[in-house]
């Protein structure tokens, strides 16, 4: 399309550039090869023509002045913000230099991997580290606390992901028959239109309240949404374990769940042996010699016998037996020793009863009525929907809590159904952004995968991601047991600023390292600290693919703006400087393989633009679990070790967790730490979403720097007056790690008891160099949080559930 020489593109948004986790279609409007307006494509099915500011904003990003768009090296002390500018050539022959003699002399693990959170560069930086030989890929939030924690419940639960059904699947959108509007959606722990999707629009939930959605909203802030809900629940950080189990407990009790799907789909009638000092499933091994080690045992009333689900490679082979719900049971084992037994559901009962919705409001602080209404409200609903945020993932007991959350719609029935929690796999089963471990697009030996930090602390890290372990990390940096760590390869992230709790840490484990390379658009506090950085492109200055969920979709280069490459590119020229036989001769090559499974090149699909998986594919639902599409040997059933759903985890206890899902009170609270909470008496709960910026991102940007200058702490009213603070004013929060100084926010929508501050904030406008770094010290609240304080699983950290002191700055 042209008019008066200005050429329309589409395209699909993903980062750099609006920095969240993408998926939006857009016109772009070039002339003479510049981009004067970005807008968003009405014909698109995900965003419809609508656009975040950020993305509005695409024009002052590219063209910023302070933007980098040549390769940079040191040329003075490290903090000094001494740079010179170097050619690619220049810039790639020194990190090949100065990498091969790391890995020449200490082993390619003394290098680290560092990404970012849901940017355009898991595939590829996995692929770099790969090809240079360490297995250290790492997400630098401490306990890896962003959505991996819920990925890997439900993965180790269901067998897959599921999100919300706003009929995202449907090219139609909300008019396709096969769509049905959800009753209920419940909304938990997440403020949408202030945002990331996350592989889901936030405005998608408008649009279903406007066709008769109501929604239910749990969260300690009345977020815009929650101001429209029809029942709004105000808990405390860090408890919602304990609210999921109280829904349970009145759903059981009120027989609110669905006993059908229970009986059929779930792993209820397995036995559990409860003579021990851990409660563990019943396996063949039990009942008879030099029998399987990972078939499961039940119970089947037809015949009052007990009857073994075989499986082997995650073969579910035995799907017609009616088994019994509850029951004890004592066996005599292969060795001729007796075992009590109980059903799974037995026990499922017995530890959802002390979750009573009086003992429930004593530890979350939500009345006793309001959680058996919000529990009736969710089940009743036909359909009914559970969208979860972050939060779920920023505290140590994440595992527990996202196990009771996903229990919900599985108790409930409503998991790939239409309007419900829909089973989300990548579209055409495109993989570019790695979850699982051994999900590459190269791999590595298994000796070598056996030297990534953390694996062997926690089975949740070596069997499900193949991230290193970022508290685990840290130390060895500092440790160099068992091996030095020598380098860093920092790409998509800025630990100074964002995702390095403790920064000051991750400021001295940087400098103590012989070389480091950050690649990014602007200079950050953690660039700052480098050896060598190298300035990336924005998504309209690259080809490349988006396949998280739906659609698939073509990311199309528009223009260049100076020297700058994008992150794919990079990767792949280093890729063949450190790999002999790297397959890869250039991106679209790389792209094409991708494709293959949607029989397809990456030409086919930039001349579509995107594409939603047909009817019947097994990336595309519903009832999946129905018809053998989740399963290779195409039988029905889960991706599980039993081929169920499974309520009491085979997975946690082969961990030595706690197979079923339990409350785990806060490392710091009023509970776990009465007398600090004296010293301390607010919660601090941080990393309220701002809808200007993403993470770290965008302060720089004039239209969205207007829209906020400076960090914020929310605090009520009531609490305001008690501490002499008024609003605008600037006040100090501290805590026994640290203090910042931001301006008071003083709003009813927080509770008295907690303040909620801000993540992610520094200054572009100020100096740069040691020590102020952009005055990142004065105002990263990261300082009054942690490391290493991980959940039992290697997840999940106390992001949201601090304690501190609010008192007046001085001046």
């Amino acid at each position: 399309m042209k008019d008066n020489g200005v050429k329309i593109i589409k395209t699909t948004t993903w980062s750099p550039g609006p920095g969240c986790h993408g998926g939006c279609g857009i016109l772009v409007h070039v002339k003479d090869n510049k981009v004067i307006k970005v807008e968003g494509d009405p014909d698109h099915p995900w965003n419809q023509g609508r656009l975040c500011s950020r993305c509005l904003s695409m024009t002052q990003y590219m063209y910023h002045k302070d933007r980098l768009k040549k390769p940079l090296k040191r040329v003075g002390e490290r903090g000094q913000g001494k740079f010179e500018e170097i050619s690619w050539d220049e810039a790639f022959d020194l990190i090949e230099e100065k990498m091969k003699k790391i890995r020449d002399d200490h082993g390619p693990e003394s290098v680290i991997f560092h990404q970012g959170t849901g940017r355009d560069i898991g595939g590829w930086i996995s692929m770099l580290a790969y090809a240079y030989g360490s297995p250290n890929w790492m997400f630098g939030l401490s306990g890896i606390s962003c959505y991996t924690p819920r990925l890997m419940m439900m993965s180790i639960t269901q067998g897959d992901f599921a999100v919300v059904d706003a009929s995202q699947w449907h090219e139609k959108r909300y008019d396709d028959p096969e769509y049905q509007i959800p009753e209920t959606v419940t909304i938990w722990g997440q403020n949408l239109p202030a945002t990331c999707p996350d592989g889901f629009f936030g405005h998608w939930y408008i649009d279903l309240m406007k066709r008769g959605t109501e929604v239910l909203v749990i969260d300690p802030r009345c977020t815009w949404i929650a101001s429209r809900a029809k029942l709004w629940l105000q808990l405390r950080p860090g408890t919602d374990a304990a609210l999921a189990l109280g829904f349970i407990h009145v759903m059981i009790k009120e027989d609110l769940i669905n006993m059908e799907f229970i009986k059929k789909w779930t792993n209820s009638p397995f036995l559990v042996r409860t003579d021990q000092d851990s409660p563990a499933l019943l396996r063949e091994s039990d009942l008879k010699e030099n029998g399987s080690d990972i078939n499961f045992v039940a119970h089947d009333p037809v015949s009052d016998s007990f009857v073994v689900w075989e499986s082997d490679n995650q073969v579910y082979q035995k799907s017609d037996i009616k088994p019994s719900m509850e029951g004890e049971f004592n066996l005599t084992l292969a060795n001729g020793s007796k075992a009590k037994t109980k059903t799974v559901w037995t026990l499922y009962k017995e530890n959802a009863e002390q979750y009573t919705p009086e003992a429930v409001s004593k530890i979350t602080w939500v009345a006793p009525d309001k959680i058996i209404k919000a529990a009736r409200i969710y089940a009743k609903s036909k359909p009914s929907a559970l969208h979860w945020g972050l939060p779920i993932d920023t505290i140590p007991s994440t595992v527990p809590t996202s196990q009771a959350i996903n229990h919900l719609w599985c108790l409930t029935g409503n998991l790939d159904n239409p309007g419900g929690n829909a089973i989300a796999r990548y579209a055409y089963d495109v993989v570019t952004y790695p979850y699982h471990t051994g999900g590459s697009i190269l791999s590595l030996p298994p000796d070598v995968m056996e030297k990534r930090i953390g694996m062997h602390d926690y089975g949740a890290i070596k069997d499900f991601r193949a991230w290193a372990q970022p508290d685990k990390v840290l130390e060895q940096i500092f440790s160099g047991d068992p091996y030095e760590i020598k380098g860093m390869w920092i790409q998509t992230a800025n630990p100074i600023a964002c995702t390095g709790m403790e920064p000051k840490k991750w400021r001295d484990a940087i400098k103590k390292l012989d070389f480091t390379v950050c690649v990014d658009l602007f200079m950050t506090p953690t660039a700052m600290l480098c050896d060598v950085i190298l300035p990336a492109a924005t998504f309209l200055e690259k080809d490349s693919l988006k396949a998280w969920w739906v659609p698939l979709q073509a990311i199309k280069k528009v223009v260049e703006v100076g020297d700058c490459k994008s992150d794919i590119e990079i990767n792949l020229e280093l890729c063949k400087r450190f790999m002999k036989d790297f397959p890869y001769d250039n991106v679209h090559q790389l792209f094409d393989t991708l494709l293959e499974s949607a029989d397809m090149t990456y030409k086919d699909l930039c001349d579509k633009t995107w594409m939603i998986p047909p009817k019947g594919h097994p990336s595309k639902p519903y009832f999946r679990y129905e018809k053998g599409l989740l399963r290779q040997d195409k039988k029905p059933g889960f991706r599980t070790p039993s081929g169920k759903i499974e309520l009491y985890s085979s997975w946690l206890e082969k961990w030595e967790l706690d197979p079923l899902p339990y409350h785990e009170e806060p490392p710091y609270s009023p509970v776990s730490t009465p007398d600090l909470f004296k010293e301390y008496p607010l919660i601090l709960s941080t990393g309220r979403r701002m809808g200007p910026f993403f993470h770290s991102e965008h302060r720089q940007i004039p239209w969205l720097r207007e829209q906020q200058r400076d960090p914020v702490l929310e605090i009520h009213p009531d609490t305001a007056k008690k501490y002499g603070i008024a609003h605008g004013e600037k006040v100090c929060v501290e805590n026994w790690l640290g203090k910042i100084t931001v301006k008071a926010l003083v709003t009813p929508v927080i509770h008295p008891d907690i303040v909620m501050a801000e993540h992610g904030w520094w200054f572009p406008e100020k100096e740069g160099k040691e020590p102020e770094l952009f005055g990142v010290w004065d105002v990263n609240v990261n300082q009054l949080i942690p490391m290493s304080h991980e959940g039992k699983a290697g997840l999940g950290s106390p992001i949201k559930t601090m304690l501190c002191k609010v008192y007046k700055a001085k001046g």
